[in-house]
């Protein structure tokens, strides 16, 4: 296992992941049903699964289409989805 990679991977999802909408449905699960060890358990496996199903994409992905495409087009997705927050309506 390469621990630089599960450093920098950590760092990188602990810092996109820091004050998301995950952590505020969370709060409001766990401030709804006084069970805070029930909804972590439930949020630990729903982002594990999650993070399975991206590694198991990201990993068949690169035996079609070269890494540098797969990391443009997700910058390019990210850039599209913070276009797309920043013009909507607010309601």
């Amino acid at each position: 296992m390469d621990w630089r990679i599960v450093a920098s991977t950590f760092g990188l999802i602990f810092l996109a992941e820091l004050g998301d909408k995950t952590q505020l449905a969370a709060i409001a699960m766990t401030a709804e049903s006084n069970r805070p060890l029930s909804v972590f358990a439930g949020a630990v496996l729903a982002l594990a699964l999650v993070t399975l199903l991206a590694v198991a994409i990201g990993g068949t992905l690169t035996r079609v289409i070269p890494a540098q495409y797969i990391r443009k087009g997700a910058g390019a997705l990210f850039i599209l989805v913070g276009a797309f927050m920043l013009l909507s309506r607010g309601s």
